[in-house]
């Protein structure tokens, strides 16, 4: 099967299936129904499998799961329940993705949380007649789609935000780079888009790749930053998530520094919706999670009855296996104080009696967000 290409045979998908059934150890995280034996006969036997790096409270938890249940059902009513998993761990990813392949879905939406790892299985679900829709994290392997936002334009938006704070001390300014793990490819798409507009305008004094994305790992390296350089002679923070944001600011806080520099992130996690109204992060990168879900929703879809994903595509991207991977790349929206009730209050992502607690009501007061 080519990639974006119609999908086998159901006769041959379900041969192939047969041989690679793998036995999974009891207990995987899955929920949700999923038919068996190969379905893509039509939509009620059309079966889809989600995995996800993370749930609960989580970004993936919160929005990217309701609304990908949502957007299934609204696009394909007579479709089974998707079966979902999420997890952090790439090994229990790995064995989740297997399992799914020994269930016989139609069609997988996957978000790794290790492409590399992730690679065997990936494979196997191409050998196995299974077409992988790739969702916010470009997978490795034979994919057949790729839907996320654009990662250099929020890396762009991130350094643009850090300069306007910086102002005219941009020049001899000096900043921390707290990136992300190298093992995810949006890792590096962010920094790229970053360093396109803050090389040669600032001075970057550390810059760290975050093991794992892991804000205990990133807490480390910037109280390493802060004994190098000093917390005074800090000027600013391009964090590339939120996550890595709230562990710079318990950092610097750790470390008994003032008023945090500008600090930079990504996600809009309603932490740091709340950081940015008390004034310890700039801003974030607000990015849309419907329009995301809806078109990771309808690329399963056509792939699963056997269409291509090209005509839904809007460019088409490479992976190292194949240059033209249909995909679909999203726009991000900037978010700092003055624009939280314009975007994220407006689109309904959260109430302003979520984001204002007691402590913020005074904050709250001064930025707009009231009634």
């Amino acid at each position: 099967m080519g990639l974006g290409a119609a999908t086998p045979a159901v006769k041959r998908r379900a041969l192939t299936r047969a041989a690679l059934a793998i036995t999974i150890a009891a207990g995987l995280a899955l929920t949700g129904a999923c038919d068996t034996g190969g379905g893509g006969g039509g939509d009620g036997d059309l079966t889809v499998g989600v995995l996800l790096p993370g749930g609960g409270a989580s970004r993936f938890g919160r929005f990217d799961r309701p609304l990908l249940e949502k957007q299934l059902e609204r696009q394909c009513p007579a479709c089974p329940a998707p079966t979902i998993a999420a997890t952090s761990d790439p090994a229990v990813q790995r064995q989740q993705l297997e399992s799914l392949i020994t269930r016989q879905v139609d069609v997988l939406i996957l978000a790794a949380v290790d492409p590399q790892l992730l690679r065997p299985s990936v494979e196997a679900a191409h050998r196995a007649g299974i077409p992988v829709v790739a969702y916010d994290r470009l997978a490795q392997g034979p994919i057949s789609g790729y839907v996320t936002f654009d990662g250099a334009t929020v890396g762009r938006l991130q350094g643009e935000a850090l300069l306007k704070a910086l102002g005219t001390k941009a020049a001899g300014a000096r900043i921390v780079m707290m990136n992300g793990a190298t093992t995810d490819p949006n890792a590096g798409w962010f920094k790229r888009g970053a360093l396109s507009v803050l090389d040669g305008k600032v001075r970057i004094g550390k810059s760290y790749d975050t093991v794992g994305w892991r804000p205990e790992n990133a807490f480390a390296d910037m109280t390493r930053a802060i004994a190098a350089l000093g917390a005074d002679h800090i000027d600013g923070v391009l964090a590339a998530n939120d996550s890595l944001a709230g562990a710079v600011v318990a950092a610097l806080k750790a470390a008994g520094a003032g008023p945090p520099p500008p600090i930079t992130g990504q996600d809009a996690d309603l932490p740091a919706v709340r950081r940015i109204v008390r004034g310890d992060q700039y801003m974030t990168v607000y990015k849309p999670f419907e329009p995301a879900a809806a078109a990771a929703a309808r690329m399963a879809i056509a792939l699963g009855r056997g269409e291509t994903a090209g005509s839904l595509a809007t460019r088409t991207v490479g992976n190292g296996t194949s240059e033209d991977i249909p995909a679909v790349l999203l726009p991000s929206v900037p978010v700092t104080v003055g624009d939280i009730k314009g975007t994220l209050v407006k689109d309904g992502m959260y109430t302003i009696g979520q984001i204002c607690t007691p402590a913020l009501r005074s904050a709250c007061a001064k930025a707009g967000l009231t009634g």
